[in-house]
């Protein structure tokens, strides 16, 4: 009969479990870099998301902007044909006239288009009005609006077009 030699035996229990483990090491470090892996795809897919419904909802306020932007010149003929039709003794045959106006304004309206509402007296802010020109006035007037040639309208939060203005220098 062979003789036993202790240890032996658990030498090589030592070194497989240590292999084992190794393998579980190397597992669970590849399954963190998995898990890692997944994580950062999965954000970066709801910021892809959250990026293109931004930008959907965007272009949903603007879609029409270069269409209405078009229609506004349209608005400023009505609105110059309603002042000087107040002026004529028979103004009362332009009531059509207003009313055409008064729907044509609120189809704007319902698409989006505000005015600027800019009046005389009120502050000049280059980023919100264009200068057309300067005008010498008293110091009290100095920075201050004039005069509005052209009102100034934008949809959602931005201008689509500028309100033209005299400024007292």
């Amino acid at each position: 009969m062979a003789k036993k030699i202790p240890g032996k035996k658990q030498q090589k229990s030592k070194t497989n479990t240590k292999k084992v483990e190794n393998q579980i090491n190397d597992l669970k470090t590849e399954l963190k870099e998995e898990e890692d892996k997944y994580l950062r795809l999965f954000a970066e897919f709801e910021n892809y998301k959250k990026r293109t419904t931004k930008e959907r909802i965007d272009l949903y306020k603007t879609a029409g902007q270069e269409v209405i932007g078009s229609l506004l010149p349209v608005l400023d003929d009505f609105t110059r044909a309603i002042k000087e039709s107040k002026k004529m003794k028979n103004s009362a045959d332009f009531v059509g006239l207003e009313l055409i106006y008064n729907k044509f304004n609120d189809i704007l309206k319902a698409n989006g288009l505000l005015d600027l509402g800019v009046n005389k007296g009120d502050s000049f802010d280059p980023d919100l009005h264009e200068a057309i020109s300067q005008i010498k006035t008293d110091k009290k007037n100095s920075g201050k609006i004039i005069d509005v040639i052209e009102k100034g309208y934008k949809m959602g939060d931005k201008i689509i077009r500028f309100p033209k203005v005299v400024v007292g220098q």
